[in-house]
């Protein structure tokens, strides 16, 4: 039987005013955003029980995690840069049903062969940890426990791709459906391999592996489902010719990911680099740097999920080639995200000491120092919030119109000269120490949002608007 041709669910007219642009990006971020914050409960459960194992397997747990998620989201991001190319498709409708099927395919190939390599990296986690200087007993748990995890990389990958195009194509709501499922599954995980309730062994740091591997395998699979089943997503028969290469849609993927890849991974590692440069502090400052930035990307995952339906929107406008059609859908999105980071920041800005007692008790005479000093943190964080959400959600609109290696320089650039220098130069050169290495943050995250806004803004003028 002959399959219909799909509908294209999002690329319709162009919608008319700035009214019904911000409605239509509601309904795609909406899901979005909460299948972030449910992804972060997910990690919060990891912790929760990890936390309460021996120092060394905890430290173990944050190291392997730190290393593990540095190249999966960067991965991520590669893989995901179909999602602009779909968008555009679906924009120009033209032979939408192939063009998507082959860059849902190749997408998904490439996400094996990355994904491979990285379990090959991870493999070699305890001698990595070496190499870095950690202290050997961390290391020897950690590879240990790498050993294990690096079993998700592979479905996280290709559970990625499969919510992009979910999403390109109509359906987010999936992705918060799912991701609430794996809260669930993960917590019991946990709950039974961690600890060994109901019978089973009690395995310590290799049991939240463990169920790391069986949530992330499970995500997987209630994708694939979706995909067949989905009435509106299985007409475009995307599981079809699995086999078949189509080596120059692989190349376009790649030269678009390849640089969103370099970019995850250089503001990751900006945060990250931070919290080394606190633990040549004191171990006081890690930890309150711990609970200021889990706080902070606690927030971020909104515009974040916002970013990701502007590249969509975005990538729908630029196939149709309708120029003002893109300039709303950016400026929605760029003006929603920003606007939501300023009451992030109010809010933390008013009451950060109580946001802190969320996670530890803020009376203790023990942790006063460490609360002390996260308040400090806070308070810089609520400065950079809208720097953070202009720059997440800038970028995203940028992908949309295709645009990525450039962006990547600015983010090497602001990351790491304007925001790592500034960090490096006020944390150890004047008294400021841990609120000089967070000001740095806000340096580098304020260089950058300047120049993707004003990238965005510039958009005509410097060629990337397809012709009309």
């Amino acid at each position: 039987m002959a399959h219909p041709a799909a509908p294209m669910p999002l690329a319709g007219p162009p919608l008319a005013t700035m009214r019904d642009e911000l409605g239509a990006l509601a309904r795609l971020a909406g899901p979005l955003v909460g299948a972030n914050l449910l992804q972060m409960a997910v990690y919060a459960i990891d912790v929760m029980f990890v936390a309460r194992l021996s120092a060394i397997d905890f430290a173990a747990s944050t190291l392997g995690v730190f290393l593990f998620s540095l190249i999966m989201w960067a991965l991520i991001g590669f893989t995901g840069a179909c999602a602009p190319i779909i968008a555009a498709e679906l924009g120009a409708r033209a032979h939408a049903v192939r063009q998507v099927r082959r860059s849902f395919r190749m997408a998904m190939w490439l996400g094996a062969l990355t994904g491979v390599i990285a379990m090959l990296i991870l493999w070699h986690g305890e001698r990595i940890l070496l190499w870095l200087g950690q202290d050997p007993r961390v290391a020897v748990r950690t590879g240990a426990f790498l050993d294990i995890l690096l079993l998700v990389m592979l479905p996280n990958i290709w559970a990625g791709v499969m919510r992009t195009v979910a999403a390109a194509l109509g359906r987010p709501g999936w992705a918060m459906l799912v991701t609430a499922g794996a809260v669930g599954v993960n917590a019991l995980g946990n709950w039974l391999l961690v600890f060994g309730h109901g019978g089973f062994p009690a395995l310590g740091l290799e049991g939240s592996a463990t169920a790391s591997v069986i949530t992330a395998t499970g995500m997987m699979i209630a994708y694939a489902a979706i995909l067949l089943l989905d009435p509106k997503l299985r007409r475009y028969r995307l599981f079809g010719k699995w086999w078949l290469p189509r080596w120059r849609r692989m190349g376009e993927i790649a030269r678009l990911g390849a640089p969103i890849a370099l970019t995850f991974s250089l503001e990751g590692g900006l945060f990250g680099g931070a919290a080394f440069l606190m633990g040549l502090i004191g171990v006081t400052e890690v930890a309150a740097h711990a609970i200021a930035l889990n706080i902070a990307a606690l927030a971020f995952q909104v515009p974040f999920g916002i970013a990701q339906a502007a590249t969509i929107r975005v990538g729908l406008a630029y196939g149709a080639r309708d120029h003002a059609w893109i300039g709303r859908a950016g400026w929605a999105a760029i003006v929603t995200g920003t606007g939501f980071m300023a009451l992030t920041a109010t809010v933390i800005w008013l009451a950060p000491r109580l946001i802190v007692g969320i996670y530890v008790d803020t009376s203790e005479a023990a942790r006063a120092r460490e609360v002390a000093l996260a308040v400090q943190y806070l308070a810089v964080a609520a400065a950079f919030q809208l720097f953070d959400g202009a720059q997440a959600v800038a970028a995203g609109a940028l992908r949309g119109l295709q645009d990525t290696r450039v962006p990547m320089y600015v983010a090497a650039f602001g990351y790491w000269v304007a925001g790592f220098g500034t960090a490096i130069v006020l944390g150890f050169h004047t008294e400021l120490q841990g609120v000089g290495i967070w000001i740095g943050l806000a340096v580098g995250l304020l260089v950058v949002s300047a120049l993707l806004v004003a990238r965005w803004a510039m958009r005509a003028k410097l060629g990337l608007l397809p012709a009309a």
